[in-house]
């Protein structure tokens, strides 16, 4: 079956996509890049970067913008997968969503719409496992947004390995949030899969922080041999 992936660049859409390509057959990326840093359906942070993670996994990108309105933000990802079947072909759609049932049923309801299937490898999944299997895949992922207590600065920019993964589990712990991130304490951005030609190499970048919430923005990235 043709499939295209809603993909943020995030961690949970790339493994996603991975198990997508285990069973099926991946023929394009489909990206909505919000002008609202506050949208309730997409992952904002680095989404112009997509592009270079398209490029490094060999795969087109079809991507659509959005003025990210609560709701009407939902049109424009209808006109995303209708662009996405009539240039590509897909037969379903795949989403990295874990526990939001915001999402993951607007998403269903689109694909219901559309007559695609809507893939979620990702649901309800073990999220110790889930972590686990990701870096074990060889995923190397940066925290490139935090938006809760306790994150620090110090997180923005942090590349989510074992001892990273170690101090989630505590904060996990103490402060009750979820280890994936799943409920918007944190985002992040993808510059190495199993399934990339090329790693990601961030040249330049920036942060901004204030009261737990902070932004890691790249602003100079290029692809080079692993």
């Amino acid at each position: 079956m043709k499939l295209g992936v809603l993909f943020s660049g995030g961690k949970d859409s790339l493994f996603a996509c991975y198990q997508a390509m285990m069973k099926e057959d991946v023929v394009c990326l489909i990206t909505i890049v919000s002008r609202n840093d506050e949208s309730y359906m997409f992952h904002t942070p680095n989404i112009r970067l997509a592009a270079l993670q398209a490029e490094a996994a060999g795969l087109p990108l079809v991507e659509v913008e959005t003025a990210g309105e609560e709701e009407v933000e939902l049109d424009d990802l209808k006109r995303a997968l209708l662009r996405a079947r009539e240039e590509y072909g897909i037969e379903g759609v795949v989403t990295g969503a874990i526990l939001s049932v915001y999402q993951a049923t607007r998403i269903q309801r689109i694909c219901n719409e559309l007559h695609l299937w809507c893939y979620n490898p990702l649901w309800y999944i073990d999220q110790e496992a889930y972590m686990e299997a990701l870096l074990a895949a060889g995923f190397r992922v940066l925290i490139a947004g935090v938006f809760s207590a306790p994150f620090d600065e110090q997180w923005l920019g942090r590349e989510l390995d074992e001892d990273a993964l170690s101090d989630l589990r505590k904060m996990v712990r103490t402060h009750r949030i979820t280890l994936t991130g799943e409920g918007g304490e944190y985002e992040t951005f993808v510059i190495d899969a199993p399934f990339f030609s090329r790693r990601i190499l961030v040249d330049e970048a920036s942060t901004a922080y204030r009261n737990h919430n902070g932004r890691y923005l790249i602003r100079k990235a290029r692809l080079v041999e692993r």
